[in-house]
Formats: C-alpha cells, sequence, structure tokens
C-alpha cells in the first residue's frame, strides 16, 4: 500500500535579520581588521543568504540574555539558552501543525493517531510531542515519539517512523513535526569552522502529514523509497555537542568536498533499485545547508541549477534551519510540482549521515 505526505506547512519567528545584521552581531566581538573580522566579511557576504529567523529580539530591541547594554554579546549559559528554546519552541511547534492541519483537506485533528517531532536544539520534558497532542486537540490516545539531537537530516527518520506506522496500521494519521532554534546557540568565535556555521543557521519550524490515504484534493508526494548511509572517514567532519555556553556545531570546510565526491555513489544505487537513473528525476530536493553544499552537490551530481532553485529560494530567505528545512524545500516543491514528476530529497547531518528519499507528485 502506498504511504503519501500530505499538506506540507511551515512557520517563523516574527522577528528576522538580514545577513549583514548578523555580520555585525559577530563582528562586534572581534578585534576590527583581524583574521577572524575579515573571515565574518567574505563569509557572511558569500553565503547565498539574504534573511534569518530568530527568537533573539536582543539583537534590535537592546539588553537581553543575548545582548548586554553596550551591545557586546553576553554568552549565555546552556540554561539560559535551553530555557528560551523552552520559551518559544511550544507556540512555533503548534503553529506549524495548526496551519498543516487547516491545509490537510479532509484531515482533522480528530483523525491523528500518530505524533512525530524532531529537533536538537533544546530539551524538556514533557516536551514538544506532548504539547502537540494538547495544545491543537488531539485525542489523549494520539501516540507520540520524539527524535532529538539527529541534526539536519532528522526529517528523514521520522519520515521513515511515519511511515512503518502506516505500513503496520492502515489507517494511521502520522503529524510530523520539525522544529529548530539554532540561532540560540550562536557564540561568536574566531574559528573558521564557528563562523562558517553560525553564518547559515537559523530558526524555523515545519509540519507534514503522513497517511495511506490517497490525496482527495490537492496534490501530494508518494513516498516511493527512503534511504540512509555513511560517508566515508568523515565522522569528525560535522559534528554536533553540548558546551556550557550553548550546543556547538562542528561544521568544516571538507564537507561540500566530502558530498561533491561522495554523493553520486549514494544517490545511483537508490535511483537503480527502483528503475531509474538521474534524467528521470524532475526537481532535486537538496538541504540547502549552505551554497557550497548545494554547489558541490550540484556539482556531483551534474544536474542543472535550474533542478535546485527552491533550494536556492529557502537558503535565500530563511537560512539553514536544520531539521525543518527540508520541509521548507518539499512544501515549495509541493506548490510547483505536477502530477507525475520524481523527486530525489536529500538531507547531511552529523557522521556524515545522508539520507535520501525518492517521492513522485500525485
Amino acid at each position: 500500500m502506498p504511504t503519501y505526505l500530505h499538506a506540507i506547512q511551515s512557520a517563523v519567528p516574527p522577528t528576522s535579520y538580514t545577513q549583514d545584521d548578523a555580520a555585525r552581531v559577530m563582528l562586534q566581538t572581534l578585534e576590527p581588521g583581524s583574521r577572524a573580522a575579515k573571515l565574518v566579511h567574505r563569509i557572511y557576504a558569500h553565503s547565498g543568504i539574504e534573511k534569518r529567523h530568530s527568537v533573539i529580539t536582543d539583537f534590535r530591541e537592546g539588553e537581553g540574555d543575548f545582548i548586554d547594554g553596550e551591545g557586546c554579546f553576553r554568552s549565555p549559559s546552556t540554561g539560559t539558552r535551553n530555557d528560551h528554546y523552552m520559551r518559544h519552541a511550544r507556540p512555533l511547534f503548534t503553529e506549524a501543525a495548526r496551519k498543516t492541519l487547516d491545509a490537510a483537506s479532509g484531515i482533522q485533528a480528530k483523525d491523528i493517531t500518530h505524533v512525530i517531532t524532531a529537533s536538537c536544539t533544546g530539551f524538556y520534558a514533557p516536551g514538544p510531542d506532548f504539547h502537540l497532542v494538547k495544545d491543537p486537540g488531539l485525542p489523549p490516545q494520539t501516540r507520540r515519539v520524539h527524535i532529538g539531537f539527529m541534526g539536519c537530516y532528522a526529517a528523514f527518520p521520522a519520515l521513515t517512523t511515519a511511515r512503518a506506522f502506516c505500513a503496520d496500521n492502515p489507517d494511521a494519521v502520522v503529524l510530523v513535526v520539525c522544529l529548530e532554534l539554532c540561532s540560540l546557540h550562536l557564540e561568536p568565535s574566531e574559528e573558521v569552522d564557528d563562523i562558517l556555521a553560525f553564518s547559515v543557521f537559523a530558526d524555523g519550524a515545519a509540519a507534514a502529514i503522513v497517511s495511506n490515504a490517497s490525496p482527495a484534493h490537492g496534490p501530494a508526494f508518494r513516498i516511493d523509497s527512503l534511504d540512509s548511509t555513511i560517508a566515508p572517514d568523515s565522522e569528525e567532519d560535522m559534528a554536533w555537542t553540548i558546551g556550557d555556553h550553548g550546543f556547538k556545531m562542528v561544521l568544516s570546510t571538507y564537507v561540500p568536498k566530502i558530498l561533491e565526491a561522495e554523493i553520486s555513489e549514494v544517490v545511483d544505487p537508490v535511483l537503480s533499485r527502483s528503475g531509474y537513473e538521474r534524467k528521470d528525476i524532475t526537481h532535486w530536493a537538496v538541504h540547502p545547508g549552505g551554497r557550497a553544499i548545494l554547489d558541490k552537490v550540484r556539482k556531483g551530481l551534474d544536474i542543472d541549477e535550474s533542478q535546485i532553485e527552491i533550494p536556492r529560494s529557502v537558503l535565500k530567505n530563511y537560512g539553514n534551519m536544520s531539521s525543518a528545512t527540508i520541509l521548507f524545500v518539499l512544501g515549495k516543491m509541493l506548490q510547483h510540482a505536477s502530477s507525475g514528476e520524481r523527486i530525489m530529497a536529500m538531507a547531511f547531518g552529523p557522521g556524515l549521515t545522508v539520507e535520501t528519499g525518492l517521492l513522485e507528485c500525485v
């Protein structure tokens, strides 16, 4: 029985900053003219990002937990950052869920049987999965799963779990919500990898419904395959750890080069198992982890720039929102794709893990 991905919707905090604004925040903590300051200018200017959303309002409103009275960064503790996560995550999770339920024709809150949440930028219990049953008014018997600390590819394990629920129960209707508040872990640094990481990360949430029900109104994606692999000799190049002043992202400058070298060896077998080749794919839903990642994946797969226009636009307008980002991409593709068009979706995260999904618009 085929499984479908329906009604993909997104939500972002109301506060946003231009990339120039974000660069100024970093530069306030660095010595003018230093190597690090020059790197900030160059990396932020060539990031492919124009705007990013954040739950932090200090950079615009003035003194707060992140900025002091003189405009300098406070370097708050991990506990303080997590307090902000607890405060801001719940309403954003709920907004994304409600928008998705409103967009899903023929599906109401009472029809949801399972909730799957994914997030790696904060923790609390009872957590987002609990509140996503209470806040939108789902049945109290709704089964819940939370996927934590898997990083940018976590939407794929969430979809894989949802698909398994649907295979076990043909009447299952699964609400999947991914949310990340990456900006809470901003920490100015003179290290190249840190500057690179914090030039791209942002806040956002996205949700979708997964079920076996054939879409009655509007387009949907049929899920043909979901696969996972680990790139060789890459464990140290992308990592996510907990420190005293927030969570620390390791995003090596080697990651785009690794993806360029390895991505065809990941994608081609996935396509071959379904009887397809790269030429059979209309749209490539590549996780826009950064401009260089999109550049190198496009080069490694030898695909046309027009086939990754939507990932480029998501990066430009939202930045990298970790696990939520690929759902932003797929949501926009669902608005533009035509019946019969095939989509190869992919995301990358700690490990270096590569997750893929072969979809068809119906």
